[in-house]
C-alpha cells in the first residue's frame, strides 16, 4: 500500500523558513517533519511513498538523494568517477518523487499521483502534521465501513487558555486541547481509487468540492482520534513541536517505541492516552 504525501504548498504564514525550503523541510529536532511523517508511516509497515512537489520541489529532490550518501559509508572510484555505497543500514524505503506543479491546488497535486498509486487502496497526508496515530487501527476501520474515503478527525485547537467562569471567578483554567467543540479534519486519509473521479482537475481544492461531494454520496467516514495531533502552519506551531521533541517526549515518535506486535506487523488495535495537540489547518 502506498502513502501520497502533498509536499507542493508554499507554507507563506511559516515565511521566516519557507523562503528558502518548502514547508515539509522545515526542521524538528534538526530533521525536516517529513521525515518524521515517513518514520511514522514505515514504523506500521507503510515504506512506499509517493510524494507530490510544487514549491521548491528540488530541496526536497536533493535531500532524497544525499540522505542515502551522506548516511553511507562510499567507496569512491576516481579513475572511473563512480561512487559505491559500501553498507546498507538505511531504511527499506522506495519513494517517488512527482512533480505536480507551483501553483495547482490539493485536489489537483492528488488528481496527478493517480498514475503512481496503483488501482488498490491508499494512504494520503500533509507533509506539516504530525500524530500518534494507530495506522492499522485506522486501516482497519477504514475496510469496516467499505466507503471510498475515511478521513481522521481530530478535536480543534485551544490557541488559547480555556476559562469556565462562575459569575467573575475562573473555576477553571485550561490550556488543554479543545473537547468541547467538534471536530476538524486532521488529513491521515485511507482511500479508494474511485475517489480520484471526484477531483475535476489542477484547480480543484480537495477540502471543498470533492470531500463535499463524497459526505453528500455518503461515501466520506471519518476516524475519530482523540490523541496526540498537531499541524505546524505557523513559526508557534513549529517552536511547540520542538519543544516537545527536546523534552524527550514527543508523542508522535512511535517508531522508537517498543511494541512487539507493531514491529511484527501486527493488526490489532492500540490506543494511546497522550494528551493531543489539534490546530486547525490548510494545504
Amino acid at each position: 500500500m502506498k502513502v501520497g504525501i502533498l509536499a507542493g504548498g508554499y507554507g507563506t504564514r511559516l515565511a521566516e523558513e519557507t523562503d528558502v525550503k518548502p514547508k515539509p523541510m522545515v526542521e524538528i529536532g534538526g530533521q525536516p517533519i517529513l521525515m518524521h511523517i515517513m518514520r511514522h508511516y514505515a514504523h506500521y509497515g507503510f515504506d512506499q511513498f509517493v510524494i507530490a512537489l510544487g514549491y521548491k520541489g528540488e530541496v526536497i529532490k536533493r535531500y532524497m538523494v544525499d540522505y542515502c550518501l551522506l548516511h553511507s559509508n562510499l567507496m569512491v572510484d576516481f579513475q572511473t568517477s563512480t561512487v559505491q555505497l559500501q553498507d546498507n543500514a538505511q531504511p527499506n524505503w522506495k519513494v517517488e518523487l512527482i512533480e505536480t506543479g507551483i501553483g495547482t491546488n490539493t485536489g489537483g497535486r492528488i488528481k496527478r499521483l493517480a498514475p503512481h498509486m496503483g488501482n488498490e487502496t491508499f494512504m494520503l497526508t500533509w507533509g506539516d502534521g504530525l500524530s500518534d496515530i494507530d495506522l492499522h487501527d485506522l486501516l482497519a476501520f477504514h475496510r469496516s465501513h467499505g466507503k471510498l474515503a475515511t478521513l481522521t478527525a481530530v478535536r480543534p485547537p485551544a490557541r488559547f487558555g480555556y476559562l469556565d467562569l462562575d459569575g467573575d471567578q475562573v473555576v477553571e483554567f485550561s490550556e488543554k486541547p479543545q473537547t468541547r467543540e467538534g471536530w476538524i479534519n486532521g488529513a491521515f486519509f485511507v482511500l479508494e481509487p474511485g475517489v480520484f473521479d471526484y477531483i475535476d482537475g489542477d484547480d480543484t481544492l480537495w477540502e471543498k468540492e470533492p470531500l463535499e461531494r463524497l459526505a453528500r454520496d455518503g461515501q466520506l467516514m471519518a476516524y475519530r482520534h482523540t490523541s496526540f495531533w498537531q499541524c505546524m502552519d505557523t513559526l508557534r506551531e513549529k517552536r511547540l513541536l520542538e519543544s516537545l521533541w527536546q523534552s524527550g517526549n514527543a508523542p508522535w515518535k512511535v517508531w522508537e517505541k517498543t511494541d512487539a506486535g507493531h514491529r511484527n506487523g501486527a493488526q490489532g488495535i492500540h490506543r494511546h492516552s497522550n494528551g493531543a495537540y489539534a490546530a486547525s489547518r490548510r494545504a
